[in-house]
């Protein structure tokens, strides 16, 4: 098992997902390049990962055909202090992340994966959530939250029950790895074929041990052009406190 690095080591590699083609978000050219108060959306996100003292690079996985477009938006917008390496996504976002993961330091003991669509990331957030991965003793944890509303399950549109929601959470990102555990879960779900739904998935399937750990509610994946008022809102609001 990767030991646990020393307080205040930079020792997580960063993966930040923006290879989709954001069909769902309506507008043309897709979301992750979408102008944010001033300043591309992916910009934000990977701001976050910059200023997080627990990360020593970030990999930004991008469609591929706009690597070249996205790495250089980026670095006009915040002009990052730390590796930054923009490389080709894949088919899925699965692939996408096995591509990341190639591009990362065989090094790192820890391994963040981020959507980039999800800009209200802040680095307080990445650096809990890889100090709990080593307070936690766990192989994984995922920034989450409790459902707080009530879940129906449905077939074709009829209710067919309402499960106890006490025990579901809203899984998000960022979710973080112990390094050998993450590249072991892609290399075997590789070999037998699985397709998970997140990363923790894969690492849950091939007996990791994952648990969740509590992120704030506005950590919101940006899906739809409204969604873009209420990231604004937020973003607003942080630089309104003292």
């Amino acid at each position: 098992m990767t030991p646990r690095p020393e307080t205040g080591t930079a020792d997580a590699s960063a993966i930040v997902v923006a290879g989709g083609s954001g069909e769902r978000f309506g507008e043309t050219g897709g979301k992750q390049l979408v102008s944010i108060a001033g300043s591309p959306m992916l910009a934000y996100t990977v701001r976050a990962f910059d200023r997080a003292s627990s990360v020593s690079e970030i990999v930004l996985v991008c469609h591929p055909d706009r690597v070249d477009e996205y790495g250089a938006a980026v670095r006009e917008a915040i002009a990052p202090t730390k590796p930054l390496v923009a490389v080709a996504g894949g088919v899925t976002r699965q692939h996408s992340v096995e591509r990341g993961l190639d591009a990362t330091a065989g090094d790192s003991s820890a391994i963040v994966v981020h959507d980039g669509a999800r800009p209200l990331v802040t680095d307080l957030l990445i650096d809990a959530v890889v100090a709990a991965l080593w307070e936690s003793g766990a192989d994984g944890l995922v920034v989450g939250h409790p459902s707080y509303d009530t879940l129906k399950l449905v077939e074709e549109g009829v209710v067919l029950g309402t499960p106890d929601r006490t025990r579901y959470w809203a899984a998000q990102t960022p979710q973080v790895f112990r390094a050998e555990v993450l590249r072991n879960a892609y290399a075997a779900a590789f070999r037998s074929g699985l397709a998970g739904t997140d990363d923790a998935s894969l690492v849950e399937a091939f007996g990791g041990t994952v648990r969740m750990f509590e992120g704030p509610r506005d950590n919101i994946k940006v899906t739809v052009a409204e969604d873009i008022a209420f990231v604004e809102a937020v973003l607003a609001g942080r630089e309104a406190r003292p």
